[in-house]
């Protein structure tokens, strides 16, 4: 009888350090897997920023905006071009009737007919350009105001107001929270034991999350430091205010 006990007892110890060797607990992080990196189009001093680090912002909100004074001297200098190309063929084509009202009376020249007539089409196509270019620069007015390219929290921020805001240079970092995802890192030894669409389970500690992930990602670039892989799992919140950067766990079975 003791025999058979003790056989039944290393077994259940044999079967646990079996079940325990099959789970593997790795530690993460949150991520956004939407993270935008807000730059400006054009150079300007900034008038005003509107956020601040940790802020919530809707799509289409204005997170900070750029002094107009460039782009104001490009739009007097384009509406002149405009102008003065308006008042030059204005004044072909009052020549070019006077000089076919002259023809017919051969007081003039095809040849000076057609040469006006020429120079006024060509003041036309140059009206067509300076119009274009007014246009653009116009245009350019809606970058001033540098809007939120969806939902998100303003999770870094390097730019004041009285600054000058540089063409891609790094403004405002957007994190989309509707994107979360779970980051870990795992041996390459372990690889073996996980694969697109295998369920595993989330723990967010200190907001008390437990849920099912889903491993969504698997970046086939191992860390030649540590020999570890990165994966990515897609998770529920379950309606709880999760953050990019909270400490998270993600056991695979």
């Amino acid at each position: 009888m003791e025999k058979n006990n003790m056989k039944k007892l290393l077994l259940l110890l044999a079967l646990g350090a079996s079940l325990m060797a099959e789970t593997l607990t790795l530690s993460g992080s949150v991520i956004s897997d939407n993270q935008k990196i807000i730059t400006s189009r054009f150079m300007g001093f900034i008038t005003k920023v509107n956020t601040s680090e940790g802020e919530k912002v809707k799509k289409g909100q204005i997170l900070y905006t750029i002094d107009s004074h460039d782009i104001d001297s490009l739009k007097r200098q384009a509406e002149a071009n405009l102008q003065m190309y308006q008042n030059k063929y204005m004044n072909v084509k009052l020549n070019l009737s006077r000089y076919k009202r002259l023809l017919k009376k051969d007081m003039v020249s095809e040849y000076e007919v057609e040469n006006l007539q020429l120079a006024a089409n060509n003041l036309k196509d140059m009206i067509d350009i300076a119009k274009a270019r007014l246009q653009e620069v116009k245009n350019q007015y809606k970058y001033l105001n540098v809007r939120a390219p969806n939902n998100g929290v303003v999770v870094a921020e390097n730019i004041k107001a009285g600054e000058m805001a540089m063409p891609g240079m790094p403004a405002i970092v957007l994190s989309d929270l509707s994107d979360l995802k779970i980051s870990v890192e795992i041996a390459e030894d372990n690889l073996n034991l996980i694969h697109y669409g295998k369920k595993v389970i989330v723990k967010i500690p200190s907001i008390g999350v437990k849920t099912i992930g889903t491993i969504s990602a698997i970046i086939p670039n191992s860390n030649p430091m540590t020999h570890t892989f990165k994966i990515k799992i897609s998770f529920k919140t379950l309606n709880k205010s999760v953050y990019p950067g909270m400490y998270a766990t993600v056991t695979i079975n």
